[in-house]
């Protein structure tokens, strides 16, 4: 059965979250067209062990206190998406990769536009960090929540590395 919430984020809106019983499955921005409608066989549960674990890590990521995740994940699609998105959640916290690096690292270098294909058909948006991917001149580029919420997630992301550069106490040392 699948089963599905809702997050609420201050920075991103709501997020749909969806899961199989034992996996997440999806996260959606609940206001644009790429969001699926819950469907008849779906069940509304915000209680789903995976979707508290999901929402929490979510949460946890936007307030600066996570970097990695480790809900468990199963998405569907051809074996050439599961290789883009694979190599996308490769790409290092805080870090942005070019499409052409991506499909590069995807094994099919002339597949920019495939690889780009398959990074917006991303499902699980945020964990499989599709906003970290950039265009060959390091513009920000299509993302299915908008390029004000890629925006937003890379300088949640930039704002951790600096905090963690910055010294947090500075210590007087006596004269």
């Amino acid at each position: 059965m699948t089963s599905y919430t809702y997050l609420k984020t201050t920075l991103l809106g709501d997020l749909l979250l969806v899961a199989n019983p034992t996996h997440l499955i999806g996260i959606y921005f609940a206001d644009r067209e790429h969001a699926p409608t819950p469907q008849s066989d779906w069940k509304l549960n915000p209680k789903h062990p995976v979707l508290q674990q999901a929402g929490t890590e979510i949460q946890e990521y936007m307030k600066g206190t996570r970097t990695e995740f480790s809900v468990p994940l199963h998405y569907a699609g051809t074996d050439f998406q599961h290789e883009v998105w694979r190599q996308i959640a490769l790409i290092p916290f805080g870090e942005t990769i070019t499409y052409t690096e991506l499909a590069n690292r995807a094994g099919s270098p002339s597949a920019v536009r495939a690889a780009g294909a398959a990074t917006g058909k991303n499902p699980l948006s945020i964990i499989v960090p599709c906003h970290r991917v950039a265009g060959k001149d390091g513009a920000l580029r299509g993302f299915a929540g908008g390029l004000d919420r890629k925006k937003h997630l890379l300088q949640v992301e930039m704002d951790q590395i600096k905090f963690k550069l910055t010294p947090r106490h500075a210590t007087a040392v006596p004269g």
